[in-house]
């Protein structure tokens, strides 16, 4: 079955969107005939000198007398590879709405230059407009490459002005491809005019693009929809949960949980239009059945009982506004939607008004018109299930909807949760906590023991033996009557780090949350041993400096198993899984690992020797 590539295009007015969809239509033999009849007759009648391929998505009247397009259309087409859909949004900066539109459910982002202009400001703010809405992929078209007589110059210009600035912008995945769309340059098949391009032409690329890796496999998510009760003589005892997959994978068998009541069940079957299946995965539209009786109904969440989604009334977002006919109101009551559910909320406060041109953040705006984007502090009426837009597109996006108009105002994508409202400055932070030392010395709390508290942390690969050596460590230094701890990276991840994700910023949440629980276990007296991969040499080195201004002593191991023997090994199945593209950024395959340069230790040893090595380093 071929994939779906949702893609939406963007760039500055006359850029050549619309004709850029026109000619992938007409290349790929997607139009009627009685279509291009037509637009071949309006063509002629406006006097063009050729057929205007834009003319295939500008629908409104305004929008052909202007040249411009104005509202969002939508296209699809299909080659042998993959099926097709793509929206024209508008370029123009009074329309930034739809764009936003556009753009918040596409995989790809096709972003267009006109050769003659270069980078212009709409495009930058495009470009950030798709950052800030999490697209995963984005190409650089630079288009009109035939009205620069087809200049590798030019096009090399372009390229490094762009790329300098879409380093200041969270940009996973960037291509180029220089193209004339009104002649067919590079957009179906490889250009004459242009043998110094060594690229595939872009439909290759649209057709090549890896979109399985974008969907979040790792947070189970299944917000309902409806509930299911056939009540006929065929299906007396049915009772299932439809709605769509927007997280992970959910197979028969599986533990759930079900929010906002927090009752668990397991999964006996997982219905769908063409008949049972084993597992569902994102986008899938399913029925769940459970074995136990629970009361679950519309908005709520099914999970995994190790994996939550937040659970918070208090939460903070970007949003753009859409009403022309109002503006923000803090304190004013507004209907909010998120997934399946419907709740009642009020904006506390407004942080700032992003200029999107500039980057510049206006702490004193005081409202939002249209096409703004700010970032807003909302409370809701009951809690939502959601998890931050970086983590999930669909749990972490929702609309506001003014109870009075019945009018869609706002778009939002949410950032993170929010504590209780300030008092007109800040809300409460570190700065305003007050730390109380213990008056207990750290010698008379030692000297009941044996030995003095330490961390060993061990680091290394998945796979590479750190917990089974740490396991045998902490089982020989309790036997011994020292008190000894084993904190594993992966339990830590069904309790205290369960509202952790596997991204950059979460890996190094992760490390530092373990690090602080290390560093009061070992003040306590206790042997702490810290086993995880902890990818990043600067976070370790955060973790050893805060033990060594606290005077405790820190020993890094690095169980130094290679890449090959830790995925010959795969005791979880999780390098299969990453080779088989289920999984995303696991350490060694699809993210860094940075080795310690200067471990205390550095072993590859069996357990046993391992363990001496380890307990010598205790003296």
């Amino acid at each position: 079955m071929s994939s779906l590539l949702r893609i939406a295009t963007a760039g500055s007015v006359d850029d050549g969107k619309s004709t850029l969809i026109g000619r992938l239509l007409h290349d790929t033999k997607s139009i009627f005939e009685d279509q291009m009849a037509s637009i071949e007759r309006t063509s002629e009648k406006r006097g063009d000198e050729q057929t205007d391929l834009a003319l295939l998505t500008d629908g409104l009247r305004a929008e052909r007398e202007q040249g411009i397009t104005i509202d969002v259309a939508h296209r699809y087409f299909a080659t042998p590879k993959r099926k097709f859909v793509i929206a024209d949004t508008p370029g123009h900066i009074q329309y930034t709405r739809n764009m936003v539109t556009g753009a918040s459910t596409a995989n790809l982002a096709l972003l267009l230059v006109d050769a003659r202009k270069g980078v212009l400001e709409q495009t930058r703010r495009h470009a950030l407009l798709s950052s800030l809405l999490r697209v995963p992929h984005l190409v650089l078209c630079v288009n009109k490459m035939d009205l620069v007589d087809y200049e590798e110059a030019i096009y090399d210009e372009i390229r490094e002005d762009f790329t300098a600035f879409a380093a200041k912008l969270e940009i996973t995945d960037l291509g180029f491809v220089p193209i004339s769309a009104l002649a067919g340059d590079n957009v179906v098949e490889r250009s004459l005019n242009m043998p110094w391009f060594e690229g595939q032409p872009l439909l290759g690329q649209l057709e090549e693009v890896h979109i399985a890796s974008d969907r979040n496999l790792l947070d189970n998510r299944f917000p309902v929809q409806t509930v299911i009760r056939p009540q006929s003589a065929e299906h007396r005892d049915y009772r299932g949960f439809a709605g769509s997959i927007v997280g992970g994978i959910f197979k028969q068998g599986d533990e759930v949980m079900v929010m906002p009541s927090r009752r668990t069940s397991t999964i006996s079957r997982i219905d769908t239009p063409n008949g049972p299946v084993a597992q569902a995965f994102p986008p899938m539209a399913v029925t769940m059945l459970l074995d136990d009786e629970l009361d679950i109904s519309r908005g709520d969440m099914i999970c995994r009982p190790t994996n939550q989604p937040n659970a918070n009334r208090r939460f903070e977002a970007m949003v753009c506004w859409f009403d022309e006919t109002s503006t923000l109101r803090t304190g004013a009551p507004y209907q909010l939607k998120h997934t399946t559910r419907w709740v009642a909320a009020e904006v506390e406060e407004l942080r700032y008004r992003l200029d999107v041109d500039t980057l510049h953040r206006d702490l004193d705006a005081e409202t939002l018109d249209v096409n703004d984007i700010g970032r807003i502090a909302i409370h809701t009426t009951s809690p939502l299930f959601f998890d931050e837009y970086r983590l999930n597109r669909t749990t972490g996006s929702f609309i506001l909807v003014d109870p009075a108009t019945d009018l869609t105002v706002a778009a939002g994508m949410i950032i993170g949760s929010g504590g209780e409202p300030g008092t007109g400055t800040h809300s409460i932070v570190a700065e305003d906590i007050t730390f109380h030392p213990s008056k207990l010395a750290r010698a008379e709390r030692w000297g009941a023991l044996d030995t003095a508290g330490a961390t060993i942390w061990m680091t290394g690969l998945s796979g590479s033996g750190k917990s089974t050596i740490a396991t045998a460590v902490e089982h020989s230094l309790v036997s011994s009557g020292q008190s000894a701890f084993m904190l594993d990276g992966d339990n830590l991840r069904h309790g205290l780090n369960a509202d952790l994700g596997f991204s950059e910023e979460d890996r190094a949440e992760n490390v530092r949350r373990v690090g602080e629980v290390a560093r009061i276990l070992a003040e306590a007296g206790t042997i702490a041993i810290a086993s995880l991969v902890s990818p990043y040499k600067a976070e370790r080195d955060k973790v050893r400096a805060a033990h060594e201004e606290a005077g405790i002593p820190f020993y890094e191991v690095h169980v130094d198993t290679s890449l090959a023997e830790c995925e010959r090994r795969d005791p979880k199945g999780l390098y299969a899984k990453a080779r088989a593209g289920e999984i995303t950024n696991l350490t060694g395959v699809g993210a860094p690992y940075e080795a310690p340069s200067e471990p205390e230790l550095r072993t590859d040893a069996e357990v046993e020797d391992a363990v001496r090595q380890i307990l010598a380093l205790l003296g």
